[in-house]
């Protein structure tokens, strides 16, 4: 026998969103109790922060001048903000230092051939990657040394080193940690994993050395001590030394990282390489290091990120890098106003974080790649 229902059925109330602002705030911001008051004190937070720094960075700051006296309160009349115009008529001094003014079409196509190697290098569809790779690490440090030192050869007057400044010494200083540290850390870390317990020794003394002694010491030893112990006719140039100590010094802890990406490799996939018939060089590079590498991402863009932070240090033993560039502009008299020292400061974080936000945002598009090439 059926039954058959007479009475309609009562509306259901309409599902609850799972989608949208709405839904997304409420599933990220407000999903607890501790969650929901936590957001509301950021959110106050941000309320008070944001207005003042818009107020100083942008509504009451002072795009354009000759001198400090465009930046005092008692001059301009109204409450003055950050002192952009400082920064203008510094900005040659902060990207060059010293560097002749006349030579410095040397130092901005340096700028531009390292751009086109990162971005060969760093464009995952980017053709002959092969060919970039040798510009990258081999064409580019030649061309860069003949053009910022100079090629009498080729009509470029020499500038020493003593000359360089600024945002170049910081780029330079980076470049050459960040390029050296990689390969060097990767063959430290396969070093310490070796079965030759002589190699597997040296490098694990390497790199406990480097890692247990400060950055700062590193660049004190290479500039002051490293002189004393060379013979008396042979010199090293004074940018050379900081360079050679920050390269050992980042891959000493380049290698532990990558150590623990191949820590991350079953055991399993190297016998299996092996059982295929490849060479244990074969297998490390076709099989170990790239899954190994890939674990570790993360790991090696927060070293670089640091890296590129710690070489502010080489302004303690003379070198003119950026933030030394930036203290001897506001030293200038003739640019004496309370917001300068306020304004060098705060333009030098917004460098130092967008190169780092770079960083981080590409760091995390290759994580994405990587994730959805493991989905396929």
């Amino acid at each position: 026998m059926s039954v058959v229902r007479a009475e309609p059925v009562p509306p259901s109330p309409p599902p609850r969103a799972v989608t949208g602002p709405v839904a997304w705030a409420r599933r990220n911001l407000f999903s607890s109790l501790g969650n929901g008051l936590t957001t509301l004190a950021i959110l106050l937070l941000l309320a008070w922060l944001v207005p003042a720094a818009l107020r100083f960075l942008v509504l009451d700051a002072v795009w354009t001048g000759e001198s400090g006296a465009a930046c005092r309160p008692e001059i301009a009349g109204r409450p003055v903000g950050a002192c952009w115009a400082f920064v203008a008529e510094k900005i040659g001094y902060l990207a060059y230092g010293a560097y002749p003014v006349p030579e410095r079409w040397r130092a901005n196509l340096f700028f531009a051939l390292t751009a086109l190697a990162t971005g060969w290098m760093l464009w995952p569809g980017a053709p002959r990657r092969r060919l970039g790779a040798a510009y990258a690490f081999l064409i580019l440090p030649l061309c860069a040394y003949a053009l910022l030192s100079g090629a009498p050869w080729l009509g470029l007057a020499t500038v020493p080193t003593g000359r360089w400044g600024g945002l170049l010494v910081t780029v330079v200083v980076s470049l050459v940690g960040i390029v050296a540290s990689l390969p060097l850390g990767i063959l430290l870390a396969l070093g310490r994993r070796s079965e030759l317990p002589v190699l597997r020794l040296l490098c694990t003394g390497f790199i406990e050395f480097w890692r247990g002694v400060p950055l700062i010491t590193v660049l004190f030893m290479a500039n002051v001590m490293l002189p004393l112990f060379l013979p008396g006719d042979l010199t090293v140039d004074r940018l050379v030394r900081p360079l050679v100590g920050i390269a050992l010094f980042a891959s000493a802890y380049m290698a532990e990282v990558v150590r623990g990406g191949l820590q991350a490799v079953p055991r399993g996939q190297e016998e299996a390489a092996a059982a295929l018939g490849l060479t244990r060089p074969q297998v490390l590079a076709t099989v170990v290091l790239p899954q190994a590498l890939k674990v570790v991402v993360p790991g090696i863009v927060n070293t670089m990120i640091g890296l590129f932070k710690d070489t502010t240090l080489v302004s303690i033993v003379g070198i003119s890098d950026f933030i030394r560039a930036l203290e001897a502009a506001r030293a200038d008299p003739r640019w004496s106003a309370p917001s300068v020292p306020v304004t060098a400061y705060a333009f030098a974080a917004l460098v130092y974080f967008a190169a780092c936000f770079a960083m981080a945002r590409y760091a995390g598009f290759i994580e994405r790649r990587l994730a959805a090439g493991d989905r396929r």
